[in-house]
């Protein structure tokens, strides 16, 4: 009897940790149905041809996603489910990222900078615009996190950090971070029973394209460094482990392999501040100008 593909949806998989790991699961016995969004379809398809995996196996969808132009959240949305139509959603991977500073205006006339709404505004509308065939298929979300979210130690001053042109001193990158991980306890309370969701880090990488443009600084000799392929495995331990910690709040997977105490991102355990930066999927819409 053949064995049943699962499904995975999963933003950032056209380079770095993202590609390596659907690289990593083309190599498995276990079949999987890829749909995967991307700014450049072609050179992303190109890409994972190069691999010569075995797609009487293995089938992978492209379609265009710009995460900071939330219209193309909404159409990805649209052709996923199209496309996914009976089937489940067996894993939902939200790994897309970018490490940039908030000096400019922001994307499409939006009050957020380009880092606030890739890496947590656009994908939380995904889980928004996904969230019913996410509970009817009972999926796992996972949401790749960093241990930057520790570089936030005053929640006040966020909104300042992550607007448009804020020109703050302060860390962007760990600030979007926090509030993905904020996001990610959200919508635990939000699919209680319904969807597992974990947050992992992938550890220290500096072979990834991250911190491109950017002044952030990676260091190849770091005692911690670990390589891409390194990294991908950390993320797909998320995908399998289900020794869960009693607590529902300790969501968080170390690159290592434990469970995070809470006490490490106690800050992100505020439901109030959770709520403050999870708005509906119609909050959304209206702050963003996009159309019902």
């Amino acid at each position: 009897m053949a064995t049943i593909a699962k499904t995975v949806v999963a933003t950032g998989a056209s380079s770095g940790l993202g590609f390596e790991l659907v690289k990593q699961l083309l190599a498995q016995a276990q079949p999987y149905k890829f749909i995967l969004g991307a700014r450049d379809t072609k050179r992303t398809q190109a890409a994972f041809d190069g691999l010569k995996y075995d797609s009487s196996k293995h089938s992978l969808t492209i379609f265009p996603l710009e995460l900071s132009n939330l219209k193309t959240v909404k159409s990805f949305s649209q052709q996923t489910l199209e496309k996914v139509g009976q089937d489940k959603i067996d894993y939902l991977l939200l790994n897309a990222a970018i490490a940039k500073n908030a000096d400019e205006p922001g994307p499409n006339g939006s009050k957020w900078s380009e880092p606030y709404i890739v890496n947590h505004l656009s994908q939380h509308y995904l889980i928004h615009l996904l969230r019913e065939k996410l509970e009817e298929s009972r999926s796992r979300i996972i949401v790749v996190s960093s241990g930057a979210v520790r570089g936030v130690e005053d929640p006040s001053l966020l909104e300042n950090d992550v607007k448009s042109a804020s020109k703050t001193e302060r860390s962007v990158y760990s600030a979007t971070k926090f509030i993905q991980l904020l996001g990610a306890h959200w919508w635990r309370r939000q699919l209680k029973g319904k969807c597992d969701v974990v947050a992992v880090s992938p550890g220290l990488i500096p072979g990834t394209g991250l911190p491109r443009g950017t002044k952030m600084q990676l260091p190849v000799n770091h005692p911690d460094a670990k390589s891409v392929p390194e990294g991908a495995q950390s993320i797909l331990r998320a995908f399998t482990r289900d020794d869960f910690p009693e607590d529902p709040e300790q969501i968080f997977l170390t690159s290592w392999g434990e469970w995070w105490p809470k006490d490490v991102y106690k800050l992100t355990l505020d439901k109030d501040l959770q709520d403050r930066w999870c708005p509906s999927k119609d909050e959304i819409e209206k702050e963003e100008g996009i159309n019902a």
